[in-house]
C-alpha cells in the first residue's frame, strides 16, 4: 500500500503539473475572449439564479441546480485548500487563486450551456446531461464519454465522499473529543436520509443549507476582517506584491517564488471551483430553463461565489492574521487555518468548525448526485440505488481511515475527468458561440429554445 501510494503521488503530480494547469487556465482565457467576457453579466446571472422560469422543462429550479452545484464545490478546499496554497506558495497565491476564479466564470458558463444543449429526457421524464452527453451527442466520442463517466463515478468516492467524511470526523474529534466511529455513523444516517430521496431531495436540502452556510461564513469572515482592520490593507498589498515579487513576501514566506505562488494559487483555485472539471454540468442539465444560455449564466455564478468571494475572503483572513500574529505557524495548511481563525476571540474557532462541517457535508450531497448520474449513463437506472448504498457505506470508512492513498486516487480521477471535458469545450466552442450570439448578444434571454 505504501508503494502504491508513492506511485499514485507521482502520477498525481504529473497529472496536476504545469501541462494540466496551462490547459485549464488556457481554456478559461480562451473562452473568456471568444465569448466577449461573460463575467460582465454576473449581476444578470445572479438575478436569474433566484428567479423561477415558468413553463420551462426540467427537474429542479435553476436555484436548486445552482445550490446543488455550490454544495459540491464549496468544500474544504475553500478553507484548507486556500491555506495550503498560502503555506506552499506564499501570500501571492491568493491573487492567483482569485484570478483563476474570475476567468473560470467563462468555463463554467460554457459547461452549463452544453449541459442544456445536449441533455436528453429519460424514459421516466427526468432530464439527463453532462459532459458525457456532450461528448457523445455533440462530438460522437462515445468512448471518451464512457471514460469521463467512469472517472466521475470513481472520483465521487474520493473528493466527494471519504475525504469529506474524514474532514468532518477529524474536526469533531479535535473540537469535542467525539470518536470518529460515532461521527461516521451519524454522517451516514444524515447523508442517507437525503441521498436516498434522489435529486429533488438533494436539491431541496442544498437549497436550504447552502445559502445559510455561505452567508454565515461570509459574515463571519467580514467580522474577522473588521477585527483585523489595521492589517487588512497591508495584507492586500502583500498579496498583490508577492504574487509578482517573491522578495515582497518576506519573513517565513521568503522561500516562495513567483512560479510557486502562481502554481499553487491556480491549482487550488481550480480545485476549489471545479471550473473545467465537468462535474457541475451534470446537475445543471436538470435545471428548469427555457434556453441554454439562461442556465449557462446561472451556472457561471457558482464560480463567482465559490472563488471570487469565499476563497478571497478566506485568503484575506489568513494573511491578515499572519501579519497581526507573527507566532502563527504557516508551514502546514491545516495548522495555518486553525491558528489564524483561533486568534480571533469568541467567533474564530466556532466559525471554522461550522464552515468545515457544513461545507464538507454539502459536498457529500452534491457529489453523490454526480456519481449516480455517471453510473446511470454507464449501466442504467437500475444500478443507481446500489451506488447510493455503497456511497453511504463509504462515508463510514472515510471517517475512520488514513486518507493519504484516497487523496491521491481522488486527485488522479479529478484530472482524468477534466481532460475529456476540456476537449469537449474546445471542440464545441463554435456551438457555444452560436448559442451565446443567439440569446445573449442579441438580448433574447427570455426566448424559449
Amino acid at each position: 500500500m505504501e508503494q502504491l501510494n508513492e506511485i499514485l503521488t507521482e502520477v498525481s503530480g504529473l497529472l496536476w503539473g504545469w501541462p494540466m494547469i496551462i490547459l485549464l487556465l488556457g481554456t478559461h482565457v480562451y473562452l473568456t475572449i471568444i465569448l466577449r467576457f461573460p463575467q460582465r453579466k454576473i449581476l444578470t446571472a445572479i438575478r436569474l439564479s433566484v428567479k423561477r422560469d415558468p413553463g420551462a422543462t426540467g427537474d429542479v429550479s435553476q436555484f436548486g441546480s445552482l445550490a446543488t452545484a455550490l454544495a459540491a464545490t464549496i468544500g474544504t478546499g475553500n478553507i484548507i485548500g486556500v491555506a495550503t496554497a498560502i503555506a506552499l506558495g506564499g501570500p501571492g497565491a491568493v491573487l492567483w487563486c482569485w484570478l483563476t476564479g474570475v476567468f473560470g466564470i467563462s468555463t463554467k458558463y460554457a459547461e452549463g450551456l452544453l449541459a442544456i444543449k445536449y441533455r436528453i429526457q429519460g424514459a421516466d421524464g427526468r432530464m439527463l446531461g453532462g459532459p458525457m452527453y456532450a461528448l457523445e451527442r455533440g462530438l460522437g466520442w462515445k468512448w471518451m464519454a464512457v471514460l469521463f463517466a467512469l472517472f466521475t463515478a470513481l472520483a465521487a468516492f474520493g473528493i466527494g465522499n471519504t475525504v469529506q467524511a474524514n474532514a468532518i470526523a477529524t474536526v469533531v474529534h479535535e473540537s469535542y473529543g467525539i470518536s470518529p466511529y460515532f461521527t461516521g455513523i451519524v454522517v451516514c444516517l444524515l447523508a442517507g436520509a437525503v441521498i436516498l430521496g434522489g435529486v429533488k431531495s438533494i436539491a431541496r436540502v442544498c437549497g436550504m443549507l447552502v445559502p445559510f452556510m455561505a452567508c454565515f461564513y461570509i459574515l463571519g469572515c467580514i467580522y474577522i476582517l473588521i477585527v483585523n482592520a489595521a492589517y487588512l490593507w497591508p495584507a492586500i498589498l502583500l498579496i498583490v506584491k508577492s504574487a509578482f515579487s517573491p522578495a515582497a513576501a518576506g519573513g517565513g514566506f521568503v522561500g516562495s517564488t513567483v512560479m510557486m505562488a502562481a502554481r499553487f494559487g491556480i491549482a487550488r483555485g481550480l480545485f476549489s471551483n471545479e471550473s473545467g472539471m465537468g462535474s457541475a454540468p451534470i446537475v445543471a442539465a436538470a435545471a428548469q430553463t427555457r434556453n441554454p444560455v439562461r442556465q449557462a449564466l446561472v451556472s457561471s455564478s457558482a464560480t463567482f461565489w465559490d472563488t471570487v468571494i469565499i476563497c478571497a475572503l478566506t485568503g484575506l483572513v489568513i494573511v491578515s492574521s499572519v501579519i497581526a500574529y507573527p507566532d502563527i505557524d504557516f508551514s502546514n495548511g491545516a495548522t495555518l487555518t486553525k491558528d489564524a481563525f483561533a486568534k480571533i476571540p469568541v467567533i474564530g474557532r466556532p466559525l471554522l468548525t461550522f464552515g468545515l462541517l457544513t461545507f464538507a457535508f454539502s459536498t457529500i450531497l452534491g457529489w453523490c448526485y454526480y456519481g449516480e448520474r455517471a453510473v446511470e449513463y454507464l449501466k442504467g437506472k437500475r444500478w443507481v440505488m446500489g451506488y447510493r448504498v455503497c456511497f453511504i457505506a463509504a462515508l463510514f470508512i472515510g471517517s475512520v481511515i488514513n486518507l493519504a492513498l484516497v487523496w491521491n486516487i481522488a486527485d488522479c480521477m479529478n484530472a482524468l475527468m477534466a481532460i475529456p471535458n476540456l476537449l469537449s469545450l474546445i471542440f464545441l466552442s463554435g456551438i457555444i458561440i452560436h448559442e451565446t450570439r443567439k440569446y445573449l448578444w442579441r438580448n433574447r434571454l427570455d426566448k424559449a429554445d
